[in-house]
């Protein structure tokens, strides 16, 4: 006798297929878009952002297209007078750097022509030691009959002939303020006691000061007529190198503005 199978429900049983709609791929299509759905996205976005500008240009171009002759005229002047505007700055720019470079200019020169006229000063005060062409003047006195009017006769003729700088027995700088005074073991000059030979160094124009040392009845035969005498040399550098402390004046004052 055959076994009995209970039945199964219908419910349980697995129907027929229903065979898919045109609504069906579609929806399948936008969840799993493909490749060329995805490109076919980006390209038309990108046309989109394109469209949108060109819009925004066009607008601009019409606000500028709306304007009347008036106002483009208008507009063109306020352009042109910020140029010229900027061309004063410019220019006022240019003439303060070409003024501040003028003024640097005569600041440099002024402070240079201060430094030559200061070492020059130097020189003539005898706060500076000096060099240059000159002469030597070596003045014998093998009898002690010299005195100091002899001296001073010869260092007033080299001054009268330009004399820049003097100095006596590599010892005293001779400058306006010198002092000279007679002493029993020769003469005083500046407090400081100078014996024969007297060596007289001399800077200047060597034949000038020569010159102004052996004229007719000068200091040259001066010396010899008192039993003295005196030997010149031209030298091409004489070197001048004792100084003196600058003094400040007693009772002359310095002009303002001179």
């Amino acid at each position: 006798m055959p076994e009995d199978r209970p039945q199964e429900p219908e419910s349980s049983r697995p129907g027929p297929s229903r065979p898919e709609t045109g609504r069906d791929r579609l929806l399948g299509s936008l969840r799993r878009p493909s490749r060329g759905q995805a490109i076919a996205g980006v390209l038309v976005g990108l046309l989109g952002f394109a469209a949108v500008t060109q819009v925004r240009v066009a607008g601009q171009d019409d606000d500028y297209d709306g304007l009347r002759e008036a106002e483009l005229v208008q507009a063109l002047n306020g352009l042109q007078a910020a140029s010229r505007r900027a061309e004063r700055d410019i220019s006022s720019l240019e003439e303060t750097r070409d003024r501040l470079n003028s003024s640097s200019e005569r600041r440099s020169a002024a402070l240079e022509q201060a430094r030559t006229e200061i070492a020059t000063l130097g020189v003539l005060a005898g706060t500076t030691a000096a060099t240059g062409p000159g002469i030597r003047v070596t003045v014998e006195d093998p009898r002690r009959t010299l005195d100091l009017d002899n001296l001073l006769d010869g260092i007033e003729e080299l001054r009268n002939a330009g004399v820049e700088a003097i100095e006596i027995n590599d010892q005293v700088r001779v400058v306006a303020q010198t002092s000279f005074e007679d002493d029993d073991n020769g003469i005083r000059v500046d407090g400081v006691v100078l014996g024969a030979p007297y060596v007289i160094d001399a800077i200047g124009s060597p034949d000038t000061l020569a010159g102004a040392l052996s004229f007719s009845k000068g200091f040259i035969e001066d010396v010899e007529d008192d039993g003295g005498s005196v030997r010149v040399e031209k030298v091409d550098e004489v070197d001048v190198s004792v100084t003196r402390s600058p003094t400040a004046p007693r009772y002359a004052e310095p002009v303002p503005g001179q």
